[in-house]
């Protein structure tokens, strides 16, 4: 008896744009000269002919942005539930398939919460509806210097950002040993764009991911590939989630937090801070919340027993030490 065909992944188009464009600008001296800027254009997504949301965004992987977005707005709870996303930058526009329709579309799309973000400015639902039924990888851990090397590589990754500046990066890693092998970097001009995109791409993945266990056997960015998954489930301990690490440069507030332990990752690094809503929420699931991380300097804000410190690679601690009263 033959076994049942695998579900179908969605059909995506490949409609990239440039990320830059020139134009004149005048400096501080009076010269006039040429520099890059950002390209940020507007996608309006419909669904089933239906307008969702317009995002701002810079257009480098527009389908996984539409498809991340869908995701961690718990719009769709399966990959296989997308037909085909269509982008077309001729008109702006994103028109999603979906297979069986979204069940109570009204209802979902008809609450919004002004957010924090930058590049969306709303989210649909209840921000913390089911914020208690993830579940984190209880056994996921980072080490100290695996930390080290995920913020070097970040630090010499040609980016958007160096050229013209004004954006978000995000980026998937996967650690192991005393190594972090990035899987994916995505930049735009919003931290929840960037980190929808990344989602997109998660989804899209059909290969479970083992975590390596030797330096020499991390795979080059973007050659991992992660296994479909359902919308606000996570991987079991020792399983897929159990090696990934998230990178943001924007603060963790509560929507970061919460889409990152959707999509079943259990250690944020950012570079900036966090607000008290995204600690809270980082406490509440389990979820290593580490800001402030440059150079070898970070504070972890939130479920420090994830995290295997090896202060002896920070170097001389230089700081005055705080007197006891």
């Amino acid at each position: 008896m033959r076994s049942p065909p695998p579900p179908l992944l969605p059909h995506l188009t490949l409609a990239q744009a440039p990320l830059t464009c020139e134009i004149d600008a005048v400096n501080e001296y009076g010269e006039h000269q040429k520099i890059a800027i950002p390209a940020e254009r507007s996608l309006t997504v419909y669904v089933d002919k239906r307008e969702l949301v317009t995002l701002m965004t810079l257009g480098a992987h527009p389908e996984w942005l539409v498809l991340g977005y869908l995701r961690n707005q718990r719009l769709v709870r399966s990959v296989h539930d997308i037909e085909s996303i269509t982008v077309d930058w001729e008109v702006g526009a994103a028109a999603v398939k979906t297979r069986h329709g979204i069940e109570d579309i009204e209802e979902k799309t008809a609450r919004r919460v002004v957010t924090t973000g930058c590049g969306q400015g709303s989210v649909f639902g209840g921000l913390m509806d089911e914020v208690d039924q993830i579940e984190l990888p209880a056994d996921a851990h980072i080490t100290q210097g695996q930390l080290y090397e995920l913020v070097n590589t970040i630090r010499l990754k040609e980016t958007t950002y160096k050229s013209a500046g004004s954006v978000h990066a995000c980026a998937l890693f996967q650690v192991a040993d005393e190594r972090a092998g990035m899987l994916l970097f995505v930049e735009d001009v919003g931290r929840h764009n960037a980190i929808d995109t990344i989602a997109g791409w998660m989804w899209m993945q059909d290969v479970t991911p083992t975590l390596p266990t030797s330096c020499g056997s991390l795979p080059p960015e973007g050659a991992l590939r992660l296994r479909p998954g359902e919308a606000g489930s996570a991987a079991p301990a020792g399983e897929e989630g159990a090696g990934l690490v998230f990178y943001t440069t924007g603060r963790l507030t509560s929507e970061m937090v919460i889409k990152s332990a959707q999509m079943g990752v259990p250690i944020v690094v950012s570079r900036s801070g966090i607000t008290q809503m995204g600690h809270q929420v980082a406490q509440s699931v389990g979820l290593c919340a580490i800001g402030r991380a440059t150079n070898k300097r970070f504070v972890c804000y939130a479920t420090p027993q994830r995290l295997h410190l090896q202060p002896d690679l920070a170097g001389p601690n230089l700081r005055t030490p705080v007197a006891e009263s």
